[in-house]
């Protein structure tokens, strides 16, 4: 435990006197740090806190972070320095490497419930805007008054179809990252909506308002059950709490009168 304290000391002073510089570090290294990369870190930061934090310093807080650890593990280990103890500072280096990213998912799953009310109110933003533009166009336009939630994910899509593709791919991974209900069939209509002719657009249109308002009758009846059972719940408390407090005041009674 000496050690490791002493060496934890010791590369303190040297981080803190800019012997070692860690940002210098990361800079050189960076693209070797970046083969760690989650493919979905960018969106999974944005869809925590909002397009305000860079993903880019969180990233490398994370890789010094590890790198902390894992040094001070194998300062533990010096008395007895095998491979065997080496791989173990290593990989739990990787360890603390990987926990933020696991909150950032864990977090996201935990908010799915709530993308999956969301999205029908967006669509029929978005179904609004539709009738004026061209869905590429209504897509950019709805992008600052989405939920912050469809934001990055929403980017990622319109900078896929204005970089020339055309096809249902940008849309399907739009439905891939925020996989909720009926999301890949909004998606699917939301594609057809942009190709064909206007007689076709305005046949698929009806259609889109139609699913969208379905969605949106499904949303408000999952809201109305939240509540309701909520308020069943509270009912319940309240209930069993006054049973309770009926039930000692009554026990005390007893206790007095003996």
């Amino acid at each position: 435990m000496e050690i490791v304290i002493v060496g934890a000391v010791i590369l303190f002073v040297l981080i803190y006197n800019k012997t070692i510089d860690s940002h210098q570090f990361l800079e050189d290294n960076v693209k070797y740090f970046q083969a760690l990369r989650e493919d979905d870190y960018n969106f999974l930061v944005y869809a925590k806190y909002g397009e305000e934090v860079d993903p880019d310093t969180l990233f490398r807080k994370r890789v010094l972070n590890a790198g902390i650890v894992a040094i001070a593990f194998l300062f533990l280990f010096l008395d007895d320095l095998s491979l065997l103890n080496i791989v173990l500072a290593l990989v739990i280096g990787f360890g603390m490497f990987k926990l933020p990213y696991m909150s950032l998912k864990n977090f996201y799953k935990a908010h799915l419930h709530e993308i999956d009310i969301m999205l029908p109110y967006y669509l029929k933003s978005l179904e609004i805007l539709v009738q004026h533009y061209t869905v590429p166009v209504a897509i950019g336009k709805s992008i600052d008054d989405a939920p912050d939630i469809f934001k990055p994910g929403l980017r990622v899509m319109i900078e896929k179809i204005n970089a020339g593709d055309s096809s249902i791919d940008p849309y399907m991974e739009f439905a891939n990252t925020y996989n909720v209900r009926d999301s890949m069939r909004m998606m699917r209509l939301l594609y057809r909506l942009g190709i064909g002719s206007q007689e076709k657009k305005k046949e698929r249109l009806l259609m889109f308002s139609r699913t969208v308002s379905n969605l949106q009758n499904k949303a408000r009846e999952t809201k109305y059950k939240e509540r309701l059972n909520h308020m069943e719940s509270q009912t319940m408390i309240m209930l069993v709490v006054t049973g309770i407090g009926v039930m000692l005041l009554i026990l005390i009674a007893m206790l007095i009168m003996m």
